[in-house]
């Protein structure tokens, strides 16, 4: 027999989805896998139960049922500062996951590279690689995660096609301030190369933190492919509905990518979803107060615990320094976590390009008693766990 792809010896499986099957093996709180454990919106299930008995059941078009684009134009184009064109600068993806692949297939050549800040959401990588591309990494440098400007234009000198920004990041919860925004925006008109951005956090941004959308900063739309989804804002992680918005010149080429990977996304889902875009301004305040509500739930509980962690800028996740355990195998620690104190998590060196082993992710989109169970067996973590010898 011939031998598989060489291209799959080069990443794993998703340590992420791993950790929610592990988590289901020792009966943990799963607290690996980012989804919320709350329902949808009642206007949308609603909608749903209506789609369910009066259709549609068949074929959307490809790019997206018109209904939905015509709302999803209007909801993008109040976010991003333009007039965005629901026929020509839209395409629904089969969640942000498929954005993110037809952004950069679209885009990238074999052989050509692309700029990843570290950490990252592990598919970056693998997406970059499935392409027949290299990536670049680029640290974002704790606790702040900043990064390097002369790193960073060191990493454009290398002439990438393009560069992937997750902005609130996924792992870290960082928010790009305008200003840094504004320098990347710099060097790539500079050195010619696109920027991806997924942006699926875009409405769980902590004050006083502000969330700037590249694509709305001077001259950038044209070189941007702007990536989100539903899953995170509507809590349908399961639906798996993602969009990107580009200028025209760009989405023909993206819709062809889109049809031969996926045909296209599920018809009732987006006959139920399209109203949350016509939602007020209020379901999306709410939508923060709720997580900034979850968010201080766990950080007061884990300071409380003495728990070393970052405080995220944006998003749903917090990183725990896992230092004093002495574990060199993060993924390890991560295993015995969710075996022996019933707390499922991610291994930081997932994320890290850099030999980062000493950091592990928690999310709190969880329901309150979700969370201060989790604070329950989080307070038993030190005694279960025995420190390792160096």
């Amino acid at each position: 027999m011939q031998e598989l792809s060489k291209k799959i010896s080069l990443f794993t499986d998703s340590v992420i989805r791993r950790m929610t099957r592990i988590s289901a093996t020792y009966n943990a709180i799963n607290l690996s896998q980012g989804f919320p454990d709350f329902q949808p919106p009642k206007p949308i299930l609603d909608r749903l139960a209506e789609v369910a008995h009066n259709g549609p059941h068949q074929y959307a078009i490809t790019w997206g049922a018109q209904n939905f684009r015509d709302a999803l134009a209007e909801y993008r184009s109040r976010l991003l500062g333009r007039t965005i064109d629901p026929n020509s600068e839209i395409v629904v993806t089969c969640g942000s996951t498929e954005a993110m692949m037809v952004a950069i297939m679209t885009l990238v050549n074999p052989g050509e590279k692309v700029i990843i800040f570290s950490p990252f959401y592990e598919n970056y990588g693998a997406d970059t690689i499935l392409s027949g591309a290299e990536p670049i990494y680029v640290s974002l440098n704790p606790p702040e995660f900043t990064f390097n400007p002369d790193e960073l234009e060191a990493a454009f000198q290398q002439h990438p096609k393009a560069l992937i920004l997750c902005n609130p990041s996924n792992p870290c919860g960082k928010v790009f301030t305008r200003k840094e925004l504004e320098y990347i925006a710099t060097l790539a008109d500079k050195y010619d190369t696109y920027v991806i951005t997924d942006e699926v956090y875009e409405h769980i941004v902590y004050k006083p933190n502000v969330h700037t959308y590249f694509a709305s900063l001077p001259g950038m739309y044209e070189r941007t492919l702007t990536c989100s989804s539903l899953s995170k804002t509507y809590s349908i992680t399961g639906w798996r509905l993602g969009h990107i918005t580009a200028p025209p010149s760009i989405i023909e080429g993206a819709r062809k990518i889109h049809d031969f990977l996926t045909v296209g996304a599920a018809s009732p889902l987006q006959e139920a979803a399209y109203i949350g875009f016509k939602f007020s301004q209020q379901y999306y305040d709410d939508l923060l107060a709720l997580y900034t509500h979850k968010k201080n739930i766990l950080l007061d509980g884990l300071d409380s615990l003495g728990i070393i962690h970052t405080n995220p800028q944006g998003a749903y996740y917090v990183l725990l320094d896992i230092s004093e355990f002495g574990f060199t195998d993060d993924l390890e620690f991560c295993e015995v976590l969710a075996r022996d104190v019933g707390i499922g998590a991610v291994p930081g060196s997932s994320f890290f390009k850099e030999p980062v082993n000493y950091l592990i992710r928690l999310h709190f989109a969880k329901d309150d008693a979700t969370l201060y169970e989790a604070l329950n067996r989080l307070e038993h973590m030190k005694s279960i766990i025995k420190r390792r010898v160096i």
